[in-house]
């Protein structure tokens, strides 16, 4: 949300669901990505989902953050390509339950790679993701874009 990309992440014919907890986690903030996000929700680009399997959901919780856990309890109820993670522990678990997972780079260097964006400098995208406590290796940044 915070580096603009979003926008042209939803713009297809694909659903697109997010989980009430991580709704919410974004809406207290009241900023400018939960504006964002607030319009593509509004939009019905994005749709608001709690997940049905609340034991699911809870038992995960034990281990995984609450967004982390509705995430993958969603992914597995409804049909999906697949889940969004970046916490290392959910892609383990997501993985683990069968889920295909891809994280925040995966995408953004999907939406480069279909000309949906365009990145002009890979030092610019890594000093944004550093200025959103966005947290990754460099290796792994390195080894996602590299051409």
């Amino acid at each position: 949300m915070r580096l603009g990309f979003l926008d042209s992440f939803v713009d297809s014919a694909d659903e697109f669901y997010l989980p009430t907890f991580v709704v919410e986690e974004i809406s207290a903030k009241s900023d400018e990505a939960c504006q964002a996000m607030q319009v593509l929700i509004d939009s019905g680009k994005i749709v608001t989902r709690a997940t049905k399997l609340t034991l699911l959901a809870n038992s995960l919780n034990m281990r995984l953050g609450l967004g982390e856990s509705e995430a993958i309890a969603l992914g597995i109820e409804l049909p999906c390509d697949y889940i969004i993670l970046d916490d290392s522990a959910a892609r383990k678990e997501a993985v683990r339950l069968g889920l295909n997972v891809k994280g925040t780079l995966a995408v953004i260097k999907k939406l480069q790679v279909d000309g949906k964006i365009t990145i002009d400098s890979l030092e610019q995208l890594d000093q944004e993701l550093v200025a959103i406590n966005f947290r990754v290796k460099r290796s792994l940044f390195d080894a996602i874009f590299e051409d």
